[in-house]
């Protein structure tokens, strides 16, 4: 399975990997890293591929993903800024273990998921569907997230994430 996640990154869209230790789910808390100082979060969503598909045309992408769900991309704010001025790679500050909390899944028919972001995306799910099948196959299994076009908000233990779809809470993340 591969993480594929579309982020917004000074001004531009940027397509990075994520490994599979890099998911948080079933309501499990969010420990923030001895390694890091300060940690932020991007709302998102997360398409989970229905098939396998190679340089997929944009009319044809919304047929391989099967379901949506709610998301939290956590980020190492402060090595992404020190890496940043260095002049050194960045991904480090986001592919760490437990860096993307997911929640629970929700039909691609109901797409009730999509309003909660989709004028935020900072590309439509179709359109990373189509950008990622460029790169690489894609398989049944593999999960593409796409960030909202925000900057990430700091995070302080104790706190709480939810996200709420149509009056349900579909994510739930604790900060620890």
């Amino acid at each position: 399975m591969k993480i594929i996640g579309f982020v917004y990154h000074n001004g531009a869209t940027e397509m990075v990997l994520k490994g599979d230790s890099c998911l948080l789910n079933g309501r499990k808390p969010f420990f923030i890293p001895d390694w890091c100082q300060e940690i932020g979060v991007t709302p998102c969503i997360i398409l989970r591929v229905s098939r396998l598909g190679k340089e997929i045309a944009l009319k044809f992408a919304y047929r391989y993903y099967d379901a949506i769900a709610p998301g939290q991309d956590f980020v190492a704010l402060d090595i992404l800024h020190a890496a940043e001025q260095a002049g050194k790679p960045w991904t480090k500050a986001l592919a760490f273990d437990y860096s993307l909390a997911i929640g629970e899944w929700v039909s691609n028919d109901e797409m009730s998921a999509t309003k909660l972001l989709n004028d935020e995306l900072i590309i439509s799910p179709e359109e990373a569907i189509a950008e990622a099948s460029k790169v690489m196959t894609i398989r049944q299994g593999d999960l593409i997230y796409i960030q909202a076009k925000q900057a990430p908000k700091p995070v302080q233990r104790e706190q709480v994430i939810t996200t709420v779809i149509d009056g349900e809470e579909k994510l739930y993340c604790k900060i620890k």
